[in-house]
């Protein structure tokens, strides 16, 4: 019976061998990965997201001197799309890790919508205000990529690092502004698909802010009293972002 089986594995892992050679392909660009630099151009898809922690029931002095309770929540109610465009740059460490640096411009917004709860409208729902805020960052990513063996024409990879970001937008009399420096760590997944003429790299990245992204000292800039109680109704903003990018190399 044990001879039986080492024969039938055997003949298993000839099969698997004599099938994987009929499926060997040629292979376009076999020497790009042995240089010690790659550099390329990257262009993407993104969606910006911001996770509120809103504060309650708040205590206000209007501009008469009144003194009211109000109870206002805010949430980013949208996945808002934008898009992406950098530069690639890849240091060789060894055959399966790689350090990798992509200066990228993220341009984008975020969909902001406050409901105040004890202020109505005329058919009784809270009343809404609204904020599309706008961000462009500028960010530079320095990753870890680990890299599986390459078979064929196409390599998987994961990614994993931290992402400075530096915010270049924000309006003095926005309801609510995010802090001009932020740091996200990011985690993904991609996939080398080597062409006859260039390298393509589609790569899908997770990122998560690692600090609270919201101004606390904005909301005394605001000229409108109103607005304030709206600014104050949050205590911390976290960012994420997903990320879909192409890269050309």
């Amino acid at each position: 019976m044990k001879r039986l089986l080492i024969v039938l594995l055997i003949s298993c892992a000839w099969t698997l061998i004599i099938q994987a050679q009929n499926d060997r392909r040629v292979q376009h660009k076999p020497y790009i990965d042995l240089r010690p630099m790659h550099f390329g151009i990257h262009v993407g898809l993104h969606m910006q997201d911001l996770e509120f922690e809103n504060v309650g029931p708040q205590t206000i002095i209007d501009e008469e001197g009144n003194v009211h309770e109000e109870l206002i929540l805010c949430d980013a109610d949208k996945w808002n799309p934008g898009f992406s465009v950098g530069v690639l740059g890849e240091m060789r460490l060894s055959n399966h890790f790689s350090l990798r640096i992509a200066p990228t411009m993220h341009f984008g917004a975020k969909h902001l919508t406050f409901l105040n709860t004890k202020s109505v409208d005329e058919r009784g729902e809270p009343l809404r205000q609204i904020q599309d805020l706008k961000n462009t960052y500028v960010s530079l990513p320095i990753d870890i990529k680990f890299a599986a063996p390459r078979w064929n024409n196409h390599r998987p990879y994961i990614i994993a690092g931290i992402n400075p970001m530096l915010n270049l937008t924000g309006g003095d009399q926005d309801i609510i502004r995010l802090k001009r420096y932020s740091t996200m760590v990011e985690i993904g997944m991609g996939c080398d698909f080597y062409l006859p003429f260039f390298k393509l790299i589609p790569e899908l990245k997770f990122c998560f802010g690692l600090s609270d992204a919201l101004d606390h000292n904005h909301i005394n800039e605001l000229r409108d009293a109103n607005l304030k109680a709206y600014a104050g109704s949050v205590s911390s903003a976290q960012s994420k972002m997903i990320v879909l990018t192409f890269y050309f190399e």
